[in-house]
């Protein structure tokens, strides 16, 4: 790299997540972050906020899921953007009525009237030990509730660009960040860009098989087309970004090249995202598919706590392997 060139800048996950905020409160005054210690950022995305928007806008709230979720259906309906630090997923369950009977469902209701750009961000899925009540991954819960996108980048380029999206956007939105990505450090562009929800996006090229992956496995699904590259098996990793709306049509491409599909899913196998998807092109292309789609998803049990039964529960490389070469190996020429 020569001196005049300029180095490829980069952020981790959670970084790159708090530089999206600040870019949307910035931009309008009417955002304002609320959550349980949102000063601090104990999670990381909130850090250093209050510093530069003051408590006006970074706003730390009791500890009470509904309350806070309830109030900010209020707050939106009246011409407030909030954005909701609810720190974990799991939490989202003490809020439910408020979540799927109120934010998802007055705009409808009220044939248009009334409108909730309303955000809620949360840490989800395993993130190594967290035990039963903080690893949870809602989202085949969240796709089911009409009314409400839901929405879970895999890389801290995609955090930024999504969440400004979700912000901008004038329906509630779930934003999940997934707990096994706060880590990742990847190149970010400075200032404000968005993505538009509703897109996925083909993260590599390939033509013998489709991975859909979401989240921290969309990576685990880039370490496997790598590995199995050298074999002659090329695979093409498409991760959907948001989960409702599902950008069907990029998935439906990509098996239309491959004819092959697995689908990799950090939640419960049963009505997963990996079942959607997969019942979703049986349906539709049938005569197209050469062999059965698969599903790799977690087991239906509690997250252990233990890291040694949590990683028997969850899914990994490993796991997406095995899955891309029992679908090539059971038929259907290459």
């Amino acid at each position: 790299m020569t001196a005049t060139e300029p180095q490829e800048r980069r952020q981790y996950f959670m970084t790159a997540m708090r530089e999206g905020l600040q870019e949307a409160l910035r931009e309008d005054p009417r955002v304002v972050i609320l959550g349980e210690d949102v000063d601090r950022g104990v999670i990381g995305a909130t850090s250093r906020l209050i510093r530069e928007f003051g408590p006006d806008r970074i706003r730390n709230t009791p500890i009470s899921e509904a309350a806070l979720v309830g109030s900010c259906v209020g707050a939106a309906a009246v011409g407030a953007r909030p954005v909701v630090d609810l720190m974990y997923s799991s939490f989202l369950y003490v809020a439910m009525d408020q979540l799927a009977n109120q934010a998802a469902k007055l705009r409808y209701m009220s044939g248009g009237q009334v409108s909730l750009p309303i955000v809620y961000f949360a840490n989800t899925g395993p993130s190594g030990g967290a035990a039963a009540q903080h690893s949870e991954a809602p989202h085949p819960m969240l796709m089911n509730l009409a009314g409400v996108k839901v929405v879970m980048p895999s890389s801290p380029h995609d955090a930024k660009g999504l969440i400004l999206s979700a912000i901008r956007d004038p329906n509630p939105v779930v934003y999940l960040q997934d707990g096994m990505l706060a880590g990742v450090k990847d190149a970010v562009p400075d200032g404000a860009y968005s993505i538009p929800l509703g897109t996925a996006e083909v993260k590599r090229e390939g033509a013998d098989i489709t991975v859909v992956a979401v989240g921290v496995l969309v990576r685990e699904a880039l370490k496997v087309a790598e590995e199995l590259a050298p074999q002659g098996i090329s695979v093409e990793v498409v991760d959907p970004r948001t989960l409702a709306p599902l950008d069907m049509d990029t998935i439906y491409d990509s098996v239309a090249k491959t004819r092959r599909l697995v689908v990799a899913d950090n939640a419960r196998i049963t009505c997963s995202l990996a079942s959607e998807i997969t019942a979703a092109v049986s349906e539709n292309m049938f005569d197209t598919l050469l062999t059965a789609p698969r599903r790799v998803a977690m087991r239906n049990v509690p997250m252990p706590f233990a890291p040694e039964l949590e990683s028997t529960v969850t899914v990994n490389a490993r796991n997406i392997r095995e899955a891309v070469l029992n679908t090539i190996n059971s038929g259907g020429k290459r």
